[in-house]
């Protein structure tokens, strides 16, 4: 089983004593321009369940998730909430609202604590104009992006409920995943109302499907967490639609 969890590749460092990495937008620049990127940044430390930034608060530039994990939702007309996607270490978040200067149309929100750094809107431009290879990988991940949604929203209008439940354990195993003695953890600990409003189903029927794919075996559930024991059924559930999306694996 060794096999489905993604190997992240080597990533850009631009801060002293980064252990992680940073986005691919940044690989391939020199010393100078990470020391120059670095005098830029502002550190922000939050703890769980903080906002990062909410949905219609002007965007005042970009953030680069060092530690911690954050997801990106939207609220409903209903007074719900759709998780458009989760974050780890090393990835972007606000890079949509950099050029239009318009307000943030999704929020983010922190799910353990987070650090994280920010760079004023000016700034970065700057940076870029001096630097414009990070402006085309930048490109290519927003284009990276707009297909991934364009799947997802296919997903929803035309599959089953059980289906998609089982896309989303899949790819935050893909993204997450830990291996245990009982087999591969997803590697957060999500809320059934959560992981319900990723699938896009209610949480009653995310806890039906879930309770289901316990009692074939597929699923175990320890307390709030959730371990797929037999992969290759669970695969078998879902249609390979590019419905998450983590920008550094491969």
């Amino acid at each position: 089983m060794r096999e489905t969890v993604a190997q992240e590749p080597q990533r850009a460092r631009p801060c002293a004593g980064c252990k992680r990495g940073c986005s691919y937008i940044f690989e391939g620049l020199s010393p100078s321009a990470f020391a120059e990127l670095g005098s830029v940044m502002r550190p922000m430390e939050l703890g769980p369940g903080e906002a990062v930034f909410h949905e219609g608060m002007p965007a005042f530039g970009l953030y680069i998730l060092c530690e911690g994990k954050v997801k990106v939702a939207k609220h409903t007309r209903a007074g719900h909430s759709q998780i458009l996607k989760l974050l780890g270490p090393g990835e972007i978040l606000g890079e949509k609202t950099l050029f239009d200067q318009e307000t943030y149309t999704c929020y983010a929100k922190t799910l353990e604590p987070s650090r994280l750094m920010f760079i004023p809107r000016d700034d970065f431009l700057a940076f870029v104009k001096r630097h414009p290879e990070v402006a085309l990988r930048l490109i290519e991940k927003l284009s990276r992006e707009l297909k991934v949604f364009g799947d997802k929203l296919v997903e929803i209008t035309s599959r089953s409920a059980k289906e998609r439940v089982a896309r989303v354990l899949l790819e935050l195993s893909r993204a997450f995943g830990q291996e245990v003695e009982e087999g591969l953890d997803i590697g957060v600990e999500l809320p059934r109302a959560e992981l319900a409003e990723m699938a896009g189903v209610s949480t009653e029927t995310a806890i039906r499907i879930l309770s289901e794919l316990k009692e074939r075996g597929i699923l175990s559930l320890p307390g709030h967490r959730i371990v797929i024991r037999k992969l290759d059924s669970l695969r078998g559930l879902a249609h390979p639609f590019r419905t998450f999306l983590r920008e550094n694996l491969v």
